[in-house]
C-alpha cells in the first residue's frame, strides 16, 4: 500500500465520515489543501442496478452547465463535407482509414473520438483499442451521428460521456477545483437528475446507493443524494 503524504492526511482530518449535502461536499473538496495545479473534481456513483443486466447497464453523453473547465481534444473520422464541417468545429484531428491506422498503431492523445455512420467500416476495428480507454464512439453516447459539427462543438463545450461499470458504478468529471462552488454545485446537480432520468424501469428499491466526491489528488467526501 502506497504511504500517504502528510498533505493528504491533514485533509482526511477534514474528511466528513458522514454523508454530507452537495454544496457541503463541494465546500470541503475546495477547502482541502491542495496540489500546485487546478485539480479535477470528479463524481463517483454506486448505483442500485444489476450491471449483468444489459437493460439496466447505462452509457451515454451529457452536457453539463458549466462544462469541465479544460480543452477538450476531439478527433473525428470523417470524410468530404463531414470532415470539412468536424474542422470547422474545432476538431483536432479528422480522418478516415488512415485516421483508424494511427489509432491501432497506439496513438490514443485524444479525449473523445466521434465518427460519421458511414466511417464504422473503419472505426469498427478499433474496438480492441479504444474499448478499454471507453473512447469507442457509440450511437447510445451520440459519438456516431451525422450531425458531427453539432456534436464537436458539444463536446468542446463540456459534455461529458459515461457508463457503468461492471460494479454498478458510474464516474464523471464534473469540472475544476478552481469553479466558483455555484458552479461546481449546478454541475453535480444536473448530472444526477440527467442519471435519475435514465432509471429502467427493471431496477427496483434504491438507484442512487452511494455517492463520492473528491478532486485529484484529495479523499473522497460522501455525498448524501436520495432516490
Amino acid at each position: 500500500m502506497p504511504r500517504l503524504s502528510k498533505k493528504y492526511k491533514r485533509n482526511q482530518d477534514k474528511q466528513p465520515q458522514a454523508p454530507v449535502s452537495i454544496a457541503e461536499a463541494v465546500g470541503v473538496v475546495k477547502g482541502y489543501e491542495g496540489a500546485k495545479f487546478d485539480e479535477t473534481v470528479e463524481l463517483a456513483i454506486k448505483l442500485g442496478i444489476d450491471p449483468k443486466n444489459t437493460s439496466q447497464a447505462l452509457r451515454g453523453a451529457f452536457s453539463l452547465p458549466h462544462g469541465i473547465g479544460k480543452e477538450v481534444r476531439v478527433v473525428v473520422f470523417a470524410e468530404d463535407a463531414a470532415a470539412q464541417a468536424a474542422k470547422d468545429a474545432g476538431a483536432m484531428e479528422v480522418g478516415s482509414q488512415d485516421l483508424a491506422k494511427k489509432v491501432l498503431g497506439g496513438w490514443l492523445d485524444f479525449d473523445v473520438a466521434i465518427a460519421h455512420p458511414a466511417m464504422m467500416r473503419h472505426v469498427g476495428k478499433l474496438g480492441r483499442v479504444l474499448g478499454p480507454q471507453g473512447k469507442m464512439p457509440s450511437p447510445k453516447s451520440g459519438t456516431v451521428t451525422e450531425n458531427i459539427a453539432q456534436v464537436v462543438a458539444e463536446f468542446k463545450a463540456g459534455k461529458v460521456e459515461f457508463r457503468s461499470d461492471d460494479g454498478g458504478n458510474v464516474h464523471s468529471v464534473v469540472g475544476k477545483k478552481s469553479f466558483p462552488p455555484e458552479q461546481l454545485e449546478a454541475n453535480v446537480q444536473a448530472f444526477l437528475e440527467h442519471l435519475r432520468s435514465l432509471r429502467g424501469t427493471s431496477v427496483k428499491g434504491n438507484f442512487f446507493l452511494k455517492a463520492t466526491l473528491s478532486s485529484t489528488m484529495s479523499p473522497g467526501v460522501p455525498v448524501s443524494i436520495t432516490g
